[in-house]
């Protein structure tokens, strides 16, 4: 097992709350999951939301990549059934 702390309870506002010893490492504002088993309980930092990846970085991973032109961004216009959306065929 890991070391032992002691931590002390104490009122805030009309809560309890628990001061942790800073040798534990945790950053200010880390949010915590608190369970209650049979009397003990046991905390974890809750699950980090997935983060966004930056693509800013990979335009020089393929060099033999050449950025587009809005020119030849453009494409041919293809015909669309806009009356199946209740649209006219120009698309209002």
């Amino acid at each position: 097992m890991g070391e032992a702390y002691k931590a002390k309870v104490f009122k805030s506002g009309n809560s309890l709350a628990l001061r942790l010893p800073k040798a534990l490492g945790l950053a200010e504002g880390t949010e915590m999951v608190v369970r209650e088993e049979h009397g003990k309980f046991t905390f974890e930092p809750v699950d980090a939301p997935p983060r966004k990846i930056d693509v800013s970085k990979f335009a020089g991973k393929a060099p033999w990549l050449e950025p587009r032109t809005y020119e030849e961004g453009e494409f041919e216009d293809s015909p669309r059934d806009w009356h199946l959306l209740g649209r006219d065929s120009e698309g209002a």
